[in-house]
């Protein structure tokens, strides 16, 4: 079994899901007591979403990147980013390692075309939501269109994921806007819609709507275990 590593805590909130994800799908394909090996460094999250707003994307980038260093050199044998936002610097962290970053983007991207999901909608911070270095991925390297809501409605996403979600609060109201949101992507011609902010899952899941909902948590976390497992003779 290879080790995962995790550049976490953005927020500790979901970096525990994809702990407990990775162990359980581990634990669900060798059974026993059998569990990941996991590398995980977890970053303070205010630092970072400080220089986040302040538009400082090259500090997290170089803090990010020296996290993933420490997590090469504990031995891991790749690397899951445990935030779809921080994608944005994906490509520095992945410059200053020799392990294979797993890309959230990607790992979504292929369960969609596996599921023939060719126009998606995404929700996730505003920054994922309008800029281009997730949804522009998504068209280019795997041709798949994405529908983001509007800028009214992307700011109430983005309120509740930090003010919210990031310290642990679940609110039915906040659910009950993003079901909203979900499903105004449908009638807009999303098949199906991308929980692009690994907090969100959280707050909504496949029983609070009839769209079908992209968790990328737990494919992410997936992907991390095919990886793992995947190099066993």
């Amino acid at each position: 079994m290879k080790t995962i590593g995790l550049l976490g805590g953005m927020s500790w909130e979901s970096t525990l899901s994809y702990y407990k994800l990775i162990n359980q799908g581990v634990n669900r394909e060798l059974g026993g007591l059998h569990s990941a090996k996991i590398c995980l460094n977890s970053v303070d999250f205010a630092e970072i979403e400080q220089l986040q707003h302040l538009g400082e994307w090259q500090q997290t980038a170089d803090i990010l990147a020296a996290a993933a260093q420490s997590i090469e050199a504990a031995g891991a044998d790749c690397l899951l980013i445990c935030t779809n936002t921080m994608h944005k610097v994906a490509p520095q962290i992945s410059a200053a390692i020799n392990i294979p970053l797993i890309h959230i983007a990607d790992a979504t991207a292929q369960q969609l075309i596996l599921d023939g999901v060719r126009r998606v909608g995404l929700l996730g911070t505003q920054f994922t939501m309008a800029e281009d270095f997730y949804k522009g991925r998504l068209r280019d390297k795997f041709d798949i269109e994405v529908i983001i809501p509007d800028e009214e409605e992307q700011q109430l996403v983005h309120q509740v994921i930090y003010t919210e979600l990031c310290q642990g609060v679940i609110r039915s109201e906040s659910r009950q806007q993003y079901v909203a949101i979900i499903e105004k992507l449908q009638q807009q011609g999303a098949q199906a819609v991308i929980l692009g902010c690994t907090e969100i899952a959280l707050l909504v899941q496949q029983q609070h709507t009839c769209v079908p909902l992209y968790d990328t948590t737990a494919i992410h976390g997936q992907s991390a275990v095919q990886f793992a497992l995947e190099q066993q003779g």
